[in-house]
């Protein structure tokens, strides 16, 4: 008889677990959903991403840079696409946790019944879209405005290195996120952003930096990044599985110890 009963619970009990599997997935989607939407209807945050890089490539890589050649085109667009690039991760993580935090939507997230994990990944997936929308617009104007000679397997590995290179951002954003208050957050991120890019090597070649500042570019992902965006347009000779293992070896360190902080301080 009881063998009967657990034969019979069996398909039920499966059957419960397989509708908790697709509710569980119904909750990340959701909640992704809900973060992008957000983020495309709010003019604040999408603009300065896009408009910044691509302003900056338009006066320095193609007016100013069409007397230098197409290969400074080519370096700026790696440059300015890594510039781009950092700023979702960085300030979508960071200026939104900080406020989040403070207002209390933090914790009323947490009190939903949903996957802790879903609020994280739908700001991952935002930061991932404004990331691939920066590279796609600077690819635009490499190619139809200052003609730079790119193959199809350049472009697109320039634009999966964007779309992934923002993961250390997140993580570095995420980090900083659990550390400021809201109102403080945009004027530090700010802080660590710019002299990260000038410091990496985005503004201005390493090779015209002072020695010491040249010695310290590999303490930024940045700076890693940046190589990877040199090799996928040809420019460099890096390594690339070493430099995705320093870019990976960074999203885990800053991600465990903001993990740690939020579950610790909230």
């Amino acid at each position: 008889m009881m063998n009967t009963v657990s034969l019979s619970a069996a398909p039920e009990v499966a059957a419960s677990v397989r509708m908790s599997a697709r509710r569980v997935a119904g909750a990340y989607l959701a909640e992704a959903r809900s973060e992008c939407v957000r983020y495309l209807r709010n003019p604040s945050f999408m603009l300065p991403i896009m408009l910044f890089p691509s302003l900056f490539y338009l006066l320095f890589g193609i007016v100013m840079g069409k007397s230098e050649g197409a290969d400074v085109a080519r370096y700026l667009l790696a440059s300015y696409g890594v510039f781009g690039v950092m700023s979702p991760g960085l300030f979508g993580f960071g200026v939104s946790l900080a406020l989040e935090r403070d207002g209390g939507l933090l914790t009323y997230k947490r009190a939903l019944p949903m996957p802790p994990g879903a609020y994280l990944l739908g700001k991952m997936l935002m930061a991932i879209l404004a990331a691939a929308a920066v590279i796609l617009l600077l690819l635009a104007m490499g190619v139809g405005l200052a003609h730079v000679p790119l193959t199809a397997r350049q472009a697109g590995l320039l634009l999966l290195t964007g779309t992934l290179g923002v993961l250390p951002f997140c993580a570095l954003g995420m980090l900083i996120g659990t550390l400021l208050k809201g109102q403080g957050a945009p004027g530090m991120l700010n802080l660590v952003y710019l002299p990260m890019s000038f410091l990496s090597g985005l503004w201005v070649p390493l090779n015209q930096l002072p020695k010491v500042l040249q010695q310290i570019a590999p303490i930024w992902p940045s700076y890693h990044l940046h190589q990877l965006g040199l090799a996928a347009l040809g420019l460099d000779q890096a390594d690339v599985a070493e430099q995705v293992g320093i870019l990976a070896g960074f999203t885990v360190l800053f991600f465990v110890i903001a993990a740690r902080r939020l579950r610790r301080y909230g």
